[in-house]
């Protein structure tokens, strides 16, 4: 019993396994003769036996040596092995008929091995090989296997996504998951066996949690709406099973699914929208041959244009960011990832607070578009450091437009807040004036001034949801600061692409505004975390209020009170009708703001920024 286990526990030698077909082909071989001729096979026959056994024999071991039968793992047997042992018997048995044939047409007219008996040789070694493999095997799994416990998994989609999957998770990790069922919204496959496995309609699968504990739900459905992907999460989550998604076949390595690509669903797939749809073509004939200077290149908004823009075959993408590491990590990642010549695309490590290094950047490289990313944003730290956030978000701004309009620039894209919409804190304020400013400046300029204002983007450099997980993972709490409070949502590529999408139509002068959907409860955003991860809220983590922060509002706006919009060609970007400034007017007022940041006198500072912002309040200032 000890020499079985230790069998089964390790893996057996191949020259084992190699002489186990031997013995299977020799055993199959006699039998196919008894069969053939009725358990009494003639005499002369048996005189031929063993020339024949020798021959049967040899070729088969050559075609298994070649073919490699024997170093499959054969308790990790797979449909692969079958295969191999199907492809290498049948090349076999192909060649005794050759032999067959070139006996009888060329030596004395005999059949050396009955065709009949090739036939039954042939399905009687195919049986036995294949089916010994597998019963060692179940064996192995139900009697052996440190995994006898196996957990229960359900396959979202019975279609060929939901195939591969079972079969990588059979190839991958077999022996510690139990394929359950698939579940299917088409009620004609319900009731019906897939592969072993039973197919339900979705409407059971509530029976099916309450009946079975199931530790993953995997949805295999390529091209998934985000809004089912976001029902089915829905479904699961209250049975505290784990949800995983199968990613695109894009995404699979060589064409081929491997378990370890099958990954726990993140909140920011069950907050994303539909893919948007882009005027390609437009984009295209405006980037490519175009030099295209992104400042703020490292950041999350800046590097993801920069991700977008280099599609287009642009002439040359400037990044620009005063991030050292970032810009060097965004420098590696463009080696890596992207099949361009190295010219396409250039590293410049700087300030735009720096005006001086700025006209140098401008002189030697005369770029077409710019996208202004480059801000501060973090409300608390800039609320308590109000003459930084001047110095970077508005003269640092002004530096570049008073350049682009220099340099001759055709089309400015500025990247704004919703913060910037009736400012509780200076971050906002300062991004407002920044608005404001370039706004004036297209009705003096050839340079086209354009705004985009968006509101939270997920997973951005500080925002909640990184900073949920690291507390999820080391066992929390997770601090949320109000539990009334709300944001809008939108993802990086997403905001991005509106970017690109905006700025390409833009006439001048707008202020762009993007759908972001409905906004979300923060703390129903932790929840939903803490469900996805697999735990317990208030029993394997919880929740605390810490307070709103300074200059935090309860929730966010994308329009002021008195600002109306327009529609555009694109569903999700609305042009917002604001308060127009003349720029002879607030050319001034922005200069002595710049100037009080140089000296921090922050109270006056912030006074002054009240005056040309009215609707700016702030608790602190």
């Amino acid at each position: 019993m000890n020499l079985i286990k230790l069998l089964f526990k390790n893996n057996i030698p191949r020259w084992i396994i190699f002489f186990i077909d031997i013995a299977i082909c020799s055993f199959s071989l006699f039998l196919a003769y008894l069969i053939r001729f009725n358990f009494s096979i003639p005499k002369v026959e048996v005189i031929e036996f063993p020339l024949v056994f020798g021959i049967v024999l040899i070729i088969r071991a050559v075609v298994f040596y070649f073919s490699k039968t024997y170093k499959g793992i054969v308790k990790h047997t797979s449909s692969k092995d079958s295969l191999r042992i199907f492809t290498s018997l049948t090349i076999s048995s192909a060649l005794f008929v050759l032999i067959n044939i070139i006996t009888f047409y060329g030596i004395n007219g005999k059949f050396p091995i009955p065709f009949s008996v090739i036939i039954i040789d042939y399905m009687l070694a195919m049986f036995l090989m294949i089916s010994t493999r597998i019963l060692f095997k179940l064996i192995y799994t139900e009697v052996f296997s440190p995994y006898r416990e196996r957990k229960n998994v359900i396959i979202f989609g019975a279609g060929e996504s939901g195939i591969i999957t079972k079969r990588a998770l059979e190839r991958d990790a077999g022996f510690k998951y139990k394929i359950l069922a698939f579940i299917d919204d088409d009620e004609t496959k319900s009731g019906k066996i897939l592969e072993g496995t039973q197919i339900y309609h979705v409407k059971d699968l509530p029976a099916l949690f309450e009946k079975n504990e199931i530790a993953q739900s995997i949805i295999s459905i390529q091209n998934i709406s985000s809004k089912r992907k976001k029902e089915i999460v829905d479904l699961c989550l209250p049975y505290k099973t784990k949800v995983l998604n199968v990613p695109p076949v894009s995404d699979w390595i060589k064409g081929e699914l491997s378990f370890k690509q099958i990954k726990k669903i993140r909140i920011e797939e069950l907050l994303e929208r539909d893919p948007i749809r882009l005027d390609d073509d437009l984009i295209r004939k405006q980037i490519s041959n175009n030099t295209i200077l992104i400042t703020g290149a490292a950041g999350s908004i800046g590097s993801e244009i920069v991700r977008q823009v280099i599609r287009y075959s642009p002439k040359k993408v400037i990044l620009l960011d005063q991030a050292e590491s970032p810009l060097y990590d965004m420098e590696m990642e463009l080696h890596d990832n992207y099949d361009h010549n190295p010219a396409s695309y250039e590293i410049i490590l700087g300030d735009i607070r720096d005006k001086k290094r700025l006209e140098r950047i401008f002189e030697e490289h005369s770029p077409q578009i710019i996208y202004h990313a480059a801000a501060y944003k973090h409300v608390p730290m800039m609320e308590y450091n109000p003459a930084e956030a001047v110095i970077t978000n508005i003269n640092g701004t002004k530096n570049i437009a008073d350049l682009a309009i220099k340099y001759q620039v055709d089309r400015f894209v500025m990247i704004s807040t919703d913060k910037a919409v009736n400012p509780t804190n200076v971050m906002g304020a300062s991004k407002r004036i920044a608005e404001i400013y370039t706004q004036s400046l297209n009705d003096t300029s050839a340079t086209k001034f354009i705004t985009t204002r968006f509101g939270n983007v997920l997973g951005s450099n500080g925002s909640v949801i990184p900073r949920f997980r690291k507390q999820i993972q080391t066992g929390g709490p997770i601090t949320v600061t109000h539990p009334e409070v709300t944001r809008f949502f939108m993802l990086i590529p997403e905001a991005c692409q509106l970017v690109l999408e905006a700025g390409t139509h833009g006439m001048g002068g707008e202020i762009f505004i993007f759908d972001m959907g409905e906004s979300v409860k923060i703390v129903d955003l932790a929840k939903k975390m803490v469900q996805l991860s697999g735990l317990t809220l208030d029993k394997d983590i919880e929740i605390i209020y810490t307070g709103l922060r300074p200059g935090e509002k309860l929730y966010e706006e994308l329009l002021a009170n008195e600002e109306n919009t327009l529609p555009t060609h694109h569903q999700q970007i609305l042009i917002a009708k604001v308060k127009e400034y003349n720029l002879s007017k607030v050319q001034n007022q922005i200069e002595e703001i710049i100037h009080l940041s140089r000296e921090n006198n922050h109270k006056e500072l912030v006074k002054q920024m009240m005056n040309l912002v009215p609707e700016f309040t702030s608790n602190i200032w």
